[in-house]
């Protein structure tokens, strides 16, 4: 799933995050942090994340905003055979596993951090991001961590193609 969340820096200046999970795992694949994100900032971090992964996923859960309504972003998914499954306007509880993880990103970090800068929110974002992933047990996934249950996704063989779903 992919979605966006917005604050500001310490001077009132609004910057935005996109966000990225994989719906089975759990686990942040990625948080690109821009003053203003647009369609092909969204294609470049999903690029990012092919050259890093290897796969592209089969389906990814967008609502009806315009970065994801872009013509960059429709051509990637075209060229890729990616499905954007796109929400039913106004429900975001169609998308239930990146609602509940921008509260996290929320409580957990952008309502408990001064952000200095662009540079600075990337670090302390990027801190959290990588605690979330590996240290942090969830109660959704029986006390383990997103990383723990991708591992025993990705070794069985008959679940494998879930661990690359987002």
């Amino acid at each position: 799933s992919m979605d966006f969340v917005s604050d500001q820096l310490y001077n009132g200046q609004r910057f935005r995050a996109l966000t990225i999970i994989n719906n089975y795992s759990r686990r942040c694949l990625a948080i690109e942090i821009g003053q203003s994100l647009k369609g092909c900032d969204v294609v470049n971090t999903l690029e990012r994340l092919y050259e890093q992964y290897g796969f592209t996923p089969e389906r990814i859960k967008v609502d009806n905003g315009p970065e994801f309504v872009s013509k960059e972003l429709d051509r990637w998914g075209y060229e890729r055979k990616v499905i954007l499954d796109f929400l039913r306007p106004g429900k975001p509880t169609d998308n239930p596993f990146i609602e509940s993880f921008n509260g996290s990103l929320r409580d957990e970090c952008l309502n408990t951090n001064w952000f200095l800068s662009l540079h600075d929110a990337r670090l302390k974002i990027e801190s959290w991001r990588r605690d979330y992933n590996t240290f942090r047990p969830h109660s959704s996934l029986q006390g383990l961590t997103p990383e723990e249950v991708e591992f025993e996704m990705l070794n069985d063989r008959e679940n494998s193609n879930l661990a690359l779903s987002f």
